[in-house]
């Protein structure tokens, strides 16, 4: 199974692109073992020249463009769950086992996420996942869950690098 970062914005050349690689780098190493690619980001330009509803359309639509049938999916949104480190490698270890060809994890843009996010969570396509009820700068969320993404492959795969 594939994990991916779906991101509105190109990341900048500094310490939060530092910390993103270095997650992701050492979560692919340890992931190949049992089966997991990635993860890898996918970055999207912000829309331009649009504004509102049209905007997070537009974004949306660059978010999902990859999303396969059978794919699952996750959106970052501050009114979805929090999960546990724990909780979180069981949701990698439950589509690892069903089969998912990938497993995508969405962060929309500073409007947030447009229709086509909405209607795969309305649908029950996806699900919503939180860091916590405040609004945190989309660079950080990328750090926040690459490292996440990393430590849900360190427990899987029995690595001491999480400890309860």
């Amino acid at each position: 199974m594939r994990i991916a970062i779906g991101a509105i914005g190109q990341l900048k050349r500094g310490p939060e692109a530092d910390l993103i690689s270095d997650y992701l780098t050492r979560a692919s190493g340890l992931g190949r073992s049992f089966g997991l690619k990635g993860p890898d980001i996918h970055e999207h330009e912000a829309a331009k020249g649009l504004d509102g509803a049209r905007r997070m359309d537009a974004e949306a639509e660059l978010l999902t463009r990859n999303i396969a049938p059978g794919d699952r999916i996750f959106v970052l949104d501050e009114r979805g769950k929090a999960l546990t480190s724990r909780e979180m490698a069981g949701e990698v270890e439950r589509n690892l086992n069903d089969g998912a060809p990938a497993m995508w994890c969405l962060i929309g843009g500073a409007d947030g996420h447009g229709a086509a996010v909405k209607q795969l969570v309305s649908e029950g396509k996806a699900k919503r996942l939180s860091f916590g009820p405040a609004t945190w700068p989309h660079m950080l969320v990328r750090v926040m869950l690459a490292e996440q993404l990393y430590r849900a492959v360190t427990i899987l795969a029995g690595h001491p690098y999480h400890r309860d």
